[in-house]
């Protein structure tokens, strides 16, 4: 049997242990080959396919990033694009495909196949807004290195007694936000799934400068004004329909400064936050993900996406993940309201 591999969408800390453990146990326990599509579906579309054996996958474990590329490309808004994938198959004798990717990515992996193409999928967003698995991947290695980040802009906003604002990613959920928010301390953290408002985040940054502390107000980049609307770079569009963020940052911390008369200012941590070594937890679920998607792929178990259910490596069908998102409890939200202000 013969697997091609592709990663999609942004790229995220654990691409290469999924990859690497497919293969792996793909070779030495089934005798399967393998293939990789280079730039995720772009690849498919555009016949550019690498072959994957073992020796290509050592050494790949603790690197950031994917070996196959990746890209936003959407299969479905190219001519001819499910034909196009299916002939590039035919053309390298694959029987069936993994998946790797976000919420778009594993949307138009639903799609192909429902047009009869086999496949399995594998989560992975440094959101974690994936619906049906309780993390993804690269969620980690994201939070660890937005909460340092934190710790380390404590100290300045204290020497100078500013507020300063971090925006981090989270375009539709805030669980980046909400887990480095608390585990960094901050004193405001405005995710998503709840407008806020801006008097009472400048109450709470007042309240803070009170006990001659400085406050830090954590902001996920799709947060939205009660009243407002999510701030955008540019009106452009990538072919899911999505605009590029950030800028609410930087809105708060003028809105700070003229609302209180105290300085503020904005670090964008923007796409540090995907890059470099995975955290030993993303390297561990990702290679458990890719284990069980090649076991899935051997049961010919197709249309499922592996999932993560507590401790266990679930499979679900990737039809009831497609066009959903995992948002933020606010339950869960307003157990942490006491750190705020």
């Amino acid at each position: 049997m013969k697997i091609g591999l592709l990663t999609g969408g942004g790229d995220c800390p654990g691409l290469n242990a999924v990859i690497r453990s497919v293969v792996r146990k793909g070779i030495q326990e089934y005798g399967f080959e393998f293939v990789g599509f280079r730039d995720g579906w772009l690849g498919a579309l555009q016949n550019a396919v690498v072959p994957l054996d073992i020796a290509s996958v050592r050494g790949i474990l603790p690197r950031g990033g994917t070996i196959l590329g990746s890209s936003r490309t959407n299969p479905f808004k190219h001519e001819d694009g499910p034909r196009r994938v299916r002939e590039t198959l035919d053309a390298h004798g694959v029987d069936a495909i993994i998946v790797i990717g976000g919420e778009d990515t594993l949307s138009a992996a639903a799609g192909m196949g429902r047009r009869g193409i086999d496949l399995v999928g594998v989560p992975k967003t440094i959101d974690n807004d994936v619906s049906g698995t309780d993390y993804t991947f690269g969620f980690d290695t994201a939070v660890g290195i937005a909460t340092e980040a934190i710790d380390r802009l404590h100290t300045t906003a204290e020497s100078h007694m500013r507020t300063l604002v971090v925006e981090v990613m989270g375009r539709h959920s805030g669980w980046i936000a909400l887990h480095a928010g608390i585990a960094g301390g901050a004193n405001v953290i405005l995710v998503p799934e709840r407008p806020f408002d801006i008097e009472q985040v400048c109450s709470w940054v007042q309240s803070r400068f009170k006990t001659n502390y400085a406050p830090i107000v954590v902001v996920a980049e799709g947060a939205v004004p009660e009243d407002g609307e999510m701030v955008l770079k540019d009106r452009t569009v990538d072919e899911f329909g999505h605009a590029r963020l950030s800028g609410v940052g930087e809105w708060l911390a003028r809105e700070i400064s003229r609302r209180t008369g105290t300085d503020a200012r904005t670090t964008v941590l923007g796409h540090v936050q995907r890059g470099g070594t995975p955290s030993p937890f993303d390297r561990w679920l990702a290679t458990r993900f890719g284990l069980h998607a090649v076991d899935a792929v051997k049961d010919g178990d197709f249309g499922a996406m592996v999932a993560l259910s507590g401790t266990r490596i679930t499979r679900i069908p990737l039809e009831e993940v497609a066009g959903r998102t995992k948002s933020v409890d606010l339950s869960l939200y307003d157990e942490f309201a006491v750190f705020f202000g």
